[in-house]
């Protein structure tokens, strides 16, 4: 391709709504109504970034490490939709961001970051993903100026700084994207692939990038959907916000949470209900749940995990009761299995279970007093994420799972049971179910959940207060 001047081009490169502008000439349209005859297209990953640069915004590929429109400080980033089950779109993956460098990442600060010059201001362009399809070929649905907002940053900034001094303190090979809220730092590359040298330790580190969460993305996609317009120039703060701008400024996102809890911790639950206005008087089954949600919330809404902040980090907030005895009867539920998408999904690290396995809890602990009369107080509560040694049982229960659903032997017989005592099993929310859900032979079958053991828990709890009486 010949250069152009930029005088030439049909938008003004220096203006972001200029380019933003000009970007919903692709909407509902390919690159293949925009390319020329002789054009080679490029191979891999990010290709497809590239090949709008080149075809529709006239631009030549820079290996420069700022932003793609430099003149402009804006970051062009191509992310796939997927079609749900009611022909919804919904988010495919994670926003990758910039590769971490870990030798170099150490010596920088946010604001002089690669992720911060480049990424602070982006123009998203969301295309529907297509198996085994030309990207010539995808077709763009959306187009979005974004601008990282102030009270994002701050919480953003927390994540950055939590993920460099995990680097600093030679645990690289320990990253999780749990370890953080909005950005994360996500697995790049196949297993097998070479180690990268890491400061201060002479481990090998997978290969990671910072990347903005999916449960991040599913926030803007929301708005985007709300709008009813295929192009937006900007994202609204929520309603049901926990947490402040100005607070955030004095504090962590997680310390302001923990404070909250203080004033009530080692007070019953009838106490604790008393003094927050939560109405137990018919003794609801949630009301555990109901009284912590209080506490989180400040009373500001009514499902802390449905609030901007929980949203966004695919946080979600959890209840345990242990008796009196130290055991805790119950397991952990978390969302029905979806054999569609654990079908179709060939890496692990894509999966929505890993997504959820992988993302942070808010761990809410209530202890029994006496035996079998639940008079239960509020004795403790923290944050949590799945250490990398239980990832990998989780990811053998999802290559289970998944071999079980392409051979249709969805039913109790094949699933990991909780009497395996291997941390995690399959089993029904409801012992009586009679809707199925969507398989891939077209037939539909009966609705599995995914389960944490008991037992599991109860060591979740356990490792929790070791470490606390270490601090």
């Amino acid at each position: 391709m010949n250069n152009i001047i930029k005088s030439q081009l049909p938008y003004d490169i220096t203006s972001p709504s200029s380019i933003f502008n000009y970007s919903k000439g692709l909407l509902g349209k390919t690159l293949r109504d925009f390319v020329w005859l002789d054009y080679k297209p490029k191979k891999g990953k990010g290709s497809l970034g590239q090949m709008v640069e080149n075809i529709y915004f006239q631009l030549e590929t820079n290996n420069y490490a700022g932003a793609d429109f430099s003149t402009a400080k804006m970051e062009l980033k191509c992310t796939p939709l997927k079609e749900g089950k009611q022909g919804e779109y919904l988010i495919k993956e994670r926003l990758v961001c910039n590769m971490i460098n870990y030798c170099e990442v150490v010596n920088e600060n946010f604001e002089r970051s690669h992720f911060f010059l480049k990424c602070q201001l982006m123009l998203l362009l969301f295309y529907l993903h297509q198996a085994n399809c030309d990207k010539l070929d995808l077709e763009f649905i959306f187009s979005v100026l974004w601008r990282l907002p102030k009270k994002d940053l701050l919480i953003i900034r927390n994540d950055y700084e939590l993920i460099v001094e995990k680097i600093k303190q030679g645990k690289a090979h320990e990253l999780s994207e749990g370890d953080t809220m909005y950005l994360g730092a996500c697995r790049k590359g196949q297993k097998g692939d070479s180690l990268m040298h890491q400061p201060n330790s002479t481990i090998g580190a997978p290969r990671r990038a910072f990347s903005l969460k999916m449960a991040y993305m599913r926030s803007i996609l929301k708005y985007v959907l709300e709008s009813g317009k295929n192009a937006v120039t900007n994202i609204p703060k929520l309603e049901s916000e926990l947490v402040s701008f100005k607070s955030l400024k004095k504090h962590s996102f997680d310390e302001i949470i923990l404070k909250r809890f203080r004033p009530y911790l080692n007070l019953s639950y009838k106490t604790i209900a008393k003094k927050k206005n939560v109405d137990i008087s018919n003794n609801p089954k949630n009301k555990l749940a109901l009284i912590a949600n209080a506490i989180v919330s400040s009373s500001k809404c009514s499902n802390v995990n449905k609030s901007e902040e929980f949203l966004k980090a695919g946080l979600t907030m959890k209840t345990i009761r242990v008796q009196a005895n130290g055991k805790i009867k119950e397991a952990m539920s978390f969302e029905n299995i979806n054999y569609i998408e654990i079908a179709k999904c060939d890496n692990w690290f894509d999966s929505r279970l890993y997504e959820l396995f992988s993302s942070r809890f808010l761990f809410v602990i209530y202890q029994e007093m006496h035996k079998g009369q639940e008079d239960y107080m509020l004795s403790d509560v923290f944050f949590w994420t799945m250490p990398q040694k239980d990832l990998e049982v989780a990811e053998e229960y999802w290559n289970h799972i998944k071999t079980n659903v392409l051979a249709n032997h969805i039913s109790e017989q094949y699933w990991w049971k909780g009497t395996d005592r291997r941390k995690f099993h399959v089993r029904p929310k409801a012992q009586k179910s009679k809707d199925l859900a969507p398989t891939i032979n077209g037939m539909g079958a009966k609705k599995f959940c995914y389960w944490f053991n008991n037992d599991y828990v109860r060591e979740i709890v356990d490792c929790h207060n070791k470490n606390d009486k270490k601090d």
